[in-house]
């Protein structure tokens, strides 16, 4: 785990190719992430976390998927999970509760099998973020309720099911992107509302939340920060260590979306300067690749020892 460096990449398709295996040799990547591009059938995924974790000879080796249901559904080749969205499940609990911890709880029993079965122990779950009124498709569906506290509420059951059955989770997008009124993959949102209003209500759901990792928001708080996004904010990531209290392993959100509007190098050294733990890459473009692997430092003590600590609970 020491020689390893603070970043977390995709890769181009269902196996490993030549550049590929020098590239995770050479810059030992803390993790790498998967997406429908690399999840073809039962057998080629297991192949394919099985070839990944032998190039570090680490059988606990950090593999992701951004398997949220609905919409967000990277596993539609293994399992039908289209019409389970957040949504779908804050409006049960909404209308009734018992059919709600009956259904998600088998929902969340079925997805970790799968995942425990394929060879990987990340979910970039639960989506924490309060969908609003007017903002934004990018959230809608994927959030659990316009109810801070009902988000707050079914994204710990989340977290609390996911452990039982030793698949680690991502809360995200830290500390909220509901209010975003664009899509971060193409533009930058700016939220600017009030300090009081958002730690009433889009940060509020993010507290005291167990997770081994959260994902920033790539959004301007205005009110807080004008200038950078959560993942380039030094304020904000203060802000959700103190305020929020998240003491563990933070991750930026994708490196490459246009609501950062600089290059990748630099996209990567801001990351890290504002706080961020790791950096996350996911189009597995090579030459992009190597950027980031070029500017993410070795992992440090406090990555290496919340790692120990995620690595304890798979075992």
């Amino acid at each position: 785990m020491k020689n390893r460096k603070a970043f977390i990449v995709g890769i181009k398709t269902t196996s490993l190719t030549k550049k590929e295996k020098f590239f995770l040799k050479e810059y030992k990547p803390w993790g790498i992430i998967l997406f429908s591009r690399n999840l073809k059938n039962f057998n080629q995924i297991k192949n394919l976390t099985t070839e990944i974790r032998s190039v570090f000879k680490d059988k606990k080796y950090p593999i992701l998927i951004d398997q949220e249901g609905g919409r967000i559904n990277r596993l539609y080749n293994l399992i039908e999970a289209s019409v389970f969205s957040s949504q779908f499940f804050g409006n049960l609990y909404k209308f009734n509760k018992k059919k709600f911890y009956n259904y998600y709880t088998v929902y969340i029993d079925q997805i970790s099998y799968l995942l425990n079965e394929i060879g990987i122990n990340i979910n970039t779950v639960p989506v924490l973020d309060v969908k609003k009124t007017g903002s934004s498709k990018i959230i809608d569906d994927r959030s659990f309720s316009l109810v801070p506290k009902v988000v707050s509420k079914i994204g710990e059951f989340c977290i609390n099911e996911f452990d039982k059955r030793q698949i680690g989770t991502i809360i995200k997008h830290i500390p909220g992107h509901g209010l975003a009124k664009v899509d971060s993959h193409k533009k930058t949102p700016i939220v600017k509302k009030k300090k009081s209003y958002l730690y009433k209500n889009d940060f509020f759901v993010f507290k005291n939340k167990k997770a081994f990792f959260a994902m920033t928001a790539h959004v301007i708080y205005k009110n807080i920060d004008p200038i950078n996004t959560a993942t380039h904010s030094s304020k904000i990531i203060r802000l959700i260590r103190n305020y929020i209290g998240f003491k563990n392993i933070i991750i930026s959100d994708d490196i490459s979306m246009k609501s950062l509007k600089y290059s990748i190098k630099i996209n990567t050294l801001k990351a890290f300067s504002a706080g961020c733990n790791l950096v996350l890459h996911c189009n597995a473009n090579y030459s992009e690749m190597r950027v980031v692997a070029e500017n993410s430092p070795v992992v440090d003590n406090f990555i290496i020892k919340k790692t120990s600590q995620f690595y304890n609970f798979l075992s």
